[in-house]
């Protein structure tokens, strides 16, 4: 149910945005990279996973339009079981690290549900501006894939601001399950800064760097592609495939300005 709340709300949000524009005769851009050299548009998921609790309904002086209640909830009470069990802030309990274990296992599987068009790779292939590039976790460490933001709550950032949040909450479900039940090893959390040490990262995975490669590791993850069951991801991977292609046989402003007048 949270997933789908938090689904919903950002669907919500866009939609009033674009309403917004409307009003005033402009258009709010929701492209990841619409420029280079400068920060592109994130999305960045907080992760925690709970037990028990109770769901309440907010209604802010109106009635929720019906079938959308949902939005208007928020859960009290409960246990977050990415809490750590010991002394140290930085090292989430064993269900965190096994949660963490399963993202970092189907990590590249799944960043076509966060990062889902051509545009999204122009993000991640511009270092130096907070984008993972590696499969890679660490407390705190905003170059990584996923940062341990806070005791008991992760940070996944390998998402742009022209994701489907539906997917990919059911991508990041199916990996955290994965972890849960194969009880899997995140490996050591990352503190370093990525960028300052590249050159030492030859042997780390490294996320898919276009939408090619993306469509390919999903299709290669079986735990990914559970996240979109029967006709979902036949029809996913039809219209992603075709935008993929699409973009492979148009000739862009940069293939005249390589190549118009070169003399080989």
């Amino acid at each position: 149910m949270n997933v789908c709340r938090n689904a919903d709300r950002l669907t919500t949000f866009r939609q009033i945005c674009a309403q917004v524009g409307r009003e005033f005769d402009v258009i709010p851009c929701f492209m990841s990279k619409p420029f280079m050299n400068v920060s592109a548009s994130a999305c960045h998921t907080n992760i925690s996973l709970w037990k028990g609790g109770e769901t309440h309904l907010k209604t802010f002086n109106m009635d929720p339009l019906p079938g959308m209640e949902a939005p208007y909830t928020h859960a009290e009470g409960g246990e977050n079981l990415f809490m750590p069990d010991t002394d140290n802030p930085r090292m989430p309990g064993k269900v965190g690290l096994q949660a963490m274990g399963g993202i970092m296992e189907h990590l590249p599987g799944i960043t076509v549900l966060g990062a889902s068009t051509v545009n999204s790779y122009r993000r991640l292939l511009e270092p130096g501006f907070w984008a993972p590039l590696y499969v890679n976790w660490g407390y705190q460490n905003r170059t990584t894939s996923v940062r341990n933001s806070a005791p008991g709550r992760f940070e996944y950032k390998a998402v742009d601001s022209m994701h489907n949040p539906y997917l990919l909450g059911a991508g990041l479900l199916a990996a955290v399950d994965d972890g849960l039940k194969r009880d899997l090893d995140p490996g050591p959390p990352e503190q370093r800064n990525i960028y300052d040490h590249m050159d030492e990262l030859a042997n780390v995975r490294q996320l898919p760097m276009n939408l090619g490669k993306a469509l390919e590791a999903f299709e290669a993850d079986e735990v990914a592609k559970s996240a979109l069951p029967d006709e979902m991801y036949k029809v996913f991977m039809h219209y992603k495939n075709d935008e993929w292609d699409r973009f492979m046989s148009t000739v862009t402003e940069w293939d005249m300005e390589q190549y118009l007048d070169c003399l080989p």
